[in-house]
């Protein structure tokens, strides 16, 4: 279990939850992690926050870069781009600038456990697996579990992904030294976290699930009907113009899709 893991997590509109995000990761029981913020031109606020907790937290700027450690050897490095570019622009920055030899996601806006890492590297090794994931539970606006939990199978190959989003990017673990890092480079689609996976999978490797929940994904209150008329487009269109399935393949596996997709919400 041992080895590093980098933490990667996009910076975008992030002011209101940044601070917390960062006091996640250092309450994580695994302690052998660097974490690396990408602030994607983000218009507010954000990186005067992630500074001042940084300073009040005792970190020491090292360095030309603008990275930081503390006194138990953590790294955070703050990576500014000059223009915003996406979370997909913004992972990928992330993922060539980490050193750790696991990948592991976070949204600024979602919530960790604090034995999501330990449990999941644990998980990991015992299935010699280079790519997991965890179940997760649905939150309001405040992070509040709403009691709808999301359970994951036991494991996915590509096939049976397509038919299930059930993987949520804030969970997701990967091993460099048995996923290439090519493969997990996030492609400038919409739904690119969904597409990563697929072509991770369609590569030839297996996603495990750990059944259990390590994480909050934070739903702010919004128009359900909007985002599901996005969520089909988006699907859809990951079917035919990036997996290149026929029409007739795209709609069963669409089918399959919206049926599970409406059970998991209900």
């Amino acid at each position: 279990m041992d080895g590093l893991v980098s933490v990667i997590v996009p910076v975008y509109r992030a002011r209101d939850y940044i601070a917390e995000t960062i006091a996640m990761v250092e309450r994580q029981t695994y302690s052998e992690w660097e974490l690396i913020l990408v602030d994607d031109a983000s218009p507010d606020d954000s990186v005067k926050v992630i500074r001042n907790t940084l300073k009040a937290g005792g970190y020491n700027r090292t360095g030309s870069a603008e990275e930081y450690t503390d006194a138990k050897g953590h790294r955070i490095v703050l990576l500014r781009k000059e223009q915003n570019e996406g979370a997909a622009a913004a992972r990928n920055t992330g993922i060539d600038a980490a050193g750790g030899r696991y990948i592991a996601f976070l949204d600024a806006d979602d919530i960790w456990f604090p034995e999501k890492l330990s449990k999941e590297l644990a998980f990991m090794r015992d299935k010699q697996a280079g790519f997991v994931f965890t179940a997760y539970a649905f939150g309001d606006e405040r992070a509040k579990p709403t009691g709808k939990d999301v359970h994951v199978p036991e494991s996915l190959t590509y096939r049976q992904a397509l038919s299930r989003t059930v993987i949520f990017t804030t969970t997701v673990l990967l091993d460099k030294e048995i996923i290439p890092a090519d493969l997990m480079r996030m492609p400038r689609v919409e739904s690119e976290d969904t597409a990563t996976w697929w072509q991770i999978l369609r590569a030839g490797y297996t996603a495990y699930g750990l059944d259990e929940v390590l994480a909050i994904y934070r739903r702010p209150a919004a128009s359900l009907s909007s985002n599901k008329l996005v969520a089909i487009r988006r699907i859809w269109n990951l079917y035919r113009r990036r997996e290149n399935l026929s029409v007739v393949s795209s709609a069963r596996y669409f089918v399959l899709w919206a049926y599970r997709a409406t059970a998991r919400r209900l």
